[in-house]
């Protein structure tokens, strides 16, 4: 079993869990639910940096990033660098992240926020609306293109952007539909856990010009950024980073400041 397989295990498992501890209409009585979506598209579309900031403590690749930080003084510190949008990972077992580090992030920061997690489930969904996310990720390597349909759609009518990550040309084709806002490619192979930026330049003229291109992983350098952005895309996921630092919104300004100079 690959570590992905072991994750989506896990994670039915554990929405089964939260479905019988909180039910969805407890959910919605969230008092950050009909608050007002902050658009990751429009703000990267408008952006000559392009950076979404991650807020990471693990991972079953580095093992331990950065146990150290709280989420508010991370979250206030790249609102003041001046990313675009921040990206919170809400898996416990693997990545040592919750929800509560997005509720925390939601009240520290004004940034569009991105729900990182292994959606298989509407529930997942209307958790991320609850806590305080303006986009969920969806994972193209472990979702269907029926469960992709139901999951962006289910998405759109809680008025949250969908990111679609994809990792090749087979998960790209499966996945295109109008009901998605951004399509990142993440340039890590989920089998190996190797990276390569080529993973985002071949497949960057197979995405359709509606869709804000993202790429993802493995992006340390503003070469990288640099070399990318021809190819048209518009959005930069950066995590390891920033976190592995003792102030990522510190790294995260001065990265900021060299790829506008």
């Amino acid at each position: 079993m690959t570590i992905l397989e072991k994750i989506i295990k896990d994670k039915r498992q554990e929405v089964a869990l939260r479905k019988s501890l909180i039910p969805v209409h407890q959910l919605e009585q969230s008092i950050l639910f009909d608050r007002t979506k902050n658009s990751l598209k429009s703000r990267l579309n408008s952006s000559s940096t392009g950076i979404i900031a991650e807020h990471k403590r693990r991972s079953p690749s580095k093992a331990i990033i950065n146990q150290n930080l709280n989420v508010q003084d991370v979250a206030k510190g790249y609102q003041k660098a001046g990313v675009c949008g921040m990206s919170v990972l809400t898996d416990m077992k693997y990545f040592g992240g919750s929800l509560d580090d997005l509720l925390t992030a939601r009240a520290s920061c004004d940034l569009p926020l991105l729900r990182k997690e292994f959606i298989i489930d509407p529930y997942q969904i209307i958790e991320a609306k609850a806590y305080g996310a303006d986009v969920i990720l969806l994972i193209a390597a472990v979702l269907s293109r029926e469960e992709i349909k139901s999951l962006s759609e289910c998405a759109q009518q809680l008025n949250l952007e969908v990111l679609l990550e994809v990792h090749n040309e087979e998960e790209l084709h499966k996945s295109i539909m109008p009901t998605l806002d951004l399509i990142g490619v993440n340039n890590r192979n989920l089998k190996t856990f190797e990276v390569d930026l080529e993973h985002s330049t071949a497949l960057s003229a197979l995405i359709p010009d509606e869709f804000v291109k993202v790429s993802e992983s493995g992006i340390s350098s503003i070469d990288a950024i640099k070399m990318l952005q021809p190819y048209g895309y518009k959005g930069f996921l950066i995590g390891e980073n920033f976190m592995k630092t003792n102030e990522p919104g510190l790294s995260a300004t001065q990265f900021i400041q060299k790829l506008k100079s």
